[in-house]
């Protein structure tokens, strides 16, 4: 074989020895197809399972005992608290320990014997629209099932009334703005970081600062720090579009929201420097970035899919996925309007990251210096 055929199969062949020769990448081109379909197919999915339910019981009496063990014995719903007034409702709503609030009326189950409508109050979380209209047709299905239940008595009447929080209007802009901020922090910081390290990585232009006085942190810092102010800049530049072009609310502290991005940003940023770190080459680190990054932000945070959807063996993984921390941090900033005394949880998660992170990195990254 002579010609341009020749020359094709000898570069077709000496690209492949390239492949096998870089095992990691090879392994990653390997189990990346399994683990998107696996991802995939337990994550897209929109029903709603571990619906976190609080009654608001002012006078608990048999009928509202026999409705609590109708919600109870569903199967989606998870009863977290019973109380006699609807004070401290709205704190469990703004610290995310609650999904539902169903709200029952004083003396319910005479009402329903004297045949005066019984009146049951559903007070949704609607920070995330599409699990909000689930949880709400949930819930009228089992008020419905209890109130066909009583059918046998004549007269009986429950009339069911929905309320949203944080959303009302249930705009699922609202949903997926706070999802991409984090998403476009995510390539900048991450995805980019870790293309830029391991291009410098292969031309070995990195051996020009073994010369220098120059430590790893030092160094980190000095490649990564452009990346942080244009991350920053993506942020503000998002947050106006967010505000002027779609009317996404801001109800809580703008510093605080800038801070968090701040910080999540220098999470992906030593996320990016640790897997260029730990790859090859160029294309196994946008590999790795991209499978580390793109497919958890997307499935496992929040961002579109409700994490009460995935399965209970799924849901351990989406404690080490920083964008859902993140995604808490900025929904409950911008839709609830909560500050750092709600938030401290998911802030206190992201630093330990960062920490975590940061000592991998510059413990992987010495090394190839040396």
């Amino acid at each position: 074989m002579t010609g341009p055929s020749a020359t094709l199969t000898a570069f077709m062949a000496k690209e492949m020895r390239h492949i096998l020769r870089d095992r990691k990448t090879l392994l990653v081109l390997l189990l990346l197809p399994l683990a998107m379909v696996v991802l995939f197919g337990f994550a897209l999915r929109s029903d709603v399972n571990e619906v976190r339910v609080i009654f608001v019981d002012p006078s608990p009496d048999d009928a509202t005992l026999a409705l609590r063990g109708r919600f109870a014995g569903n199967g989606r719903f998870r009863v977290v608290g019973v109380t006699p007034t609807v004070a401290g409702v709205e704190a469990r709503f703004r610290r995310g320990e609650a999904d539902i609030a169903v709200v029952l009326d004083p003396g319910f189950a005479d009402r329903l014997a004297d045949g005066s409508p019984a009146r049951v109050l559903v007070i949704g979380d609607a920070s995330d629209p599409n699990t909000g209209r689930t949880m709400q047709a949930y819930s009228r299905a089992v008020i419905a099932g209890y109130q066909a239940e009583l059918a046998g008595r004549s007269g009986v009447r429950i009339e069911t009334r929905t309320r949203m929080r944080f959303n009302p209007g249930l705009e699922s802009v609202n949903l997926f703005v706070p999802g991409l901020i984090a998403l476009v922090l995510t390539l900048v910081t991450a995805l980019m970081t870790a293309i830029s390290l391991s291009q410098e990585k292969e031309r070995g232009t990195l051996e020009v600062l073994l010369v220098s006085p120059l430590r790893p942190w030092q160094i980190i810092v000095g490649k990564v720090l452009p990346y942080l102010v244009l991350a920053f800049a993506n942020v503000v530049t998002a947050l106006l579009s967010a505000r002027l072009i779609f009317g996404v609310p801001l109800r809580g502290s703008l510093a605080l929201l800038l801070a968090a991005s701040v910080l999540y940003a220098v999470v992906g940023l030593a996320l990016g420097v640790l897997i260029a770190a730990v790859t090859t080459s160029q294309r196994a680190a946008m590999i790795g970035a991209m499978a580390g990054t793109m497919l958890p932000n997307m499935l496992l945070s929040g961002m579109i899919f409700p994490l009460a959807s995935l399965p209970g063996w799924m849901q351990p993984l989406t404690l080490v996925v920083p964008a859902r921390w993140f995604i808490v941090i900025s929904r409950g900033i911008m839709l609830k309007g909560v500050g750092l005394e709600y938030l401290w949880r998911p802030v206190a998660v992201l630093l330990v990251m960062l920490a975590v992170l940061l000592t991998a990195a510059i413990r992987s990254f010495k090394p190839r210096l040396a």
